[in-house]
């Protein structure tokens, strides 16, 4: 079922009478923006998640982190050294230090000194703490009511301002504060400050449960290519790709060229999203149109002006009895591989954020090193590596191939027309890292 395109045309370059004509289908900044109002749509209906801090990092806030307590919750010593009241020198007291998690001994009044160690709650009546290095002892025969005759004398080498080194109750925050916006993502740090804060767990959205179909007869899954089948390349890539964005892979199946066997995996999935890839067409064996028909599903987008991918679409599932609320989408993929990835990046990845809470996934815009031919009516993808600043357009960009993609940095969003070089470009990044200073792999070819 693979789905041949034609090749792009250069910038520039009459269309003679064979050329294709523009199709009908949506823009494709519209198909996005039309699958991220999908994802806002099914996650109008979800509750959020209450995740155990350690397993909601990497995750959105679908609420705002509100303090639940003062930050400090007390007064606190900022610093090793002495909790003074009033001005000195001061008498120490030697009946122990005040430590972090312990309850202080409260000073008594004017002329007294307490050694305090960092973290520690100020006990009553401190005016300033004393730090261990601006200060020095001595033993003199002191009068006071509370100390023997010989004891310990404090004295400053530094003036003493009161308040200081000193962490105020609620210095960072007070109790019902809000901490961070909805939609921040969960960094280690964000972990951190919801712990001090008194969380035990964060309200993250529910994580989106994807079912993968792989379709077609003429797909292997072990050995060499042979008598017209082919290695299955989309089964191995598109569960650790959903995965890389945040989704929970529940099952990648394998169906052949079967209309009714597709129609009871698509009708029988508990899925928010369903995945499918090829028959998106009007080949003999292109049964999705079919199945989504007879399964009362809502097209939201069938078909877009995008090289390659052209024949991706996006619907809403009819509505499970089962489970009031929940809505579902199919999105399917062309057979191609490129093309099936231009359609994962069109349609699933801003579904699957939205749905996630994350927004739209705004590209960032970088500049071309050099001239990318672009479609006469249709926006292009194409594989790029960013070197010095700039996208680098990558050879292997073919609608079957992978070649590129595979050493490829991102894809760039290239107008119909094409780009002259130096044009910033939207970059569509790869939910994965880079190896630092990678080159591509051999034989990714630059354009």
């Amino acid at each position: 079922m693979s789905l041949k395109e034609p090749l792009p045309v250069a910038p520039g370059t009459a269309a003679g009478p064979r050329a294709e004509q523009p199709h009908r289908a949506t823009v494709w900044p519209e198909a996005r923006a039309a699958a991220v109002r999908a994802g806002d749509f099914a996650r109008a209906g979800r509750a959020p998640l209450g995740a155990p801090l350690g397993q909601a990092l990497g995750q959105v806030l679908a609420e705002p982190l509100l303090a639940l307590t003062d930050l400090p919750p007390f007064d606190t010593s900022a610093m090793d050294g002495w909790a003074v009241a009033g001005p000195g020198p001061w008498a120490v007291r030697e009946d122990g230090a005040v430590l972090a998690g312990h309850a202080p001994t409260a000073v008594a009044g004017d002329g007294e000194a307490v050694r305090i160690a960092t973290g520690a709650r100020v006990p009553s009546g401190t005016t300033a703490v004393l730090r261990t290095e601006h200060s020095r002892t001595e033993h003199s025969r002191v009068e006071h009511p509370l100390t023997e005759p010989i004891g310990t004398l404090l004295h400053a080498l530094r003036e003493v301002v009161p308040g200081q080194d000193i962490r105020p109750r609620g210095q960072e925050c007070r109790s019902g504060d809000e901490l961070l916006p909805a939609g921040t993502r969960v960094t280690p740090a964000v972990l951190g400050l919801a712990a001090a804060a008194g969380y035990d767990e964060l309200p993250v959205p529910l994580r989106p449960r994807v079912e993968i179909l792989i379709l077609g007869d003429e797909l292997l899954t072990a050995g060499l290519p042979h008598e017209g089948l082919i290695r299955d390349a989309l089964g191995p890539m598109l569960g650790p790709w959903l995965t890389a964005l945040g989704a929970d892979v529940l099952a990648t199946r394998r169906i052949g060229d079967d209309a009714e066997e597709l129609y009871a995996a698509v009708t029988g999935s508990t899925a928010d999203l369903v995945l499918t890839t090829g028959g998106t067409a009007a080949g003999p064996v292109d049964h999705v149109h079919g199945v989504l028909g007879k399964a009362g599903a809502t097209l939201l987008v069938d078909g877009v002006k995008v090289r390659p991918g052209h024949p991706m679409l996006l619907a809403r599932l009819a509505a499970d009895r089962g489970r009031p609320g929940h809505v579902r989408h199919l999105v399917g993929l062309p057979g191609n591989p490129l093309a099936a990835v231009s359609g994962l990046l069109t349609l699933a990845e801003p579904l699957l954020r939205a749905l996630s809470g994350e927004g739209d996934g705004t590209p960032r815009r970088v500049p071309v090193r050099d001239e990318v031919h672009g479609h006469p009516y249709d926006t292009r993808l194409v594989p790029v590596v960013h070197r010095d600043g700039r996208a680098v357009p990558l050879r292997y960009n073919g609608p079957a191939m992978l070649r590129g993609i595979a050493a490829a940095d991102g894809l760039a969003v290239v107008p119909p027309g094409g780009a002259h070089a130096g044009r910033e470009l939207d970059i569509l990044d790869l939910p994965w890292p880079k190896a630092a200073g990678a080159a591509p792999a051999q034989g990714a070819c630059f354009t």
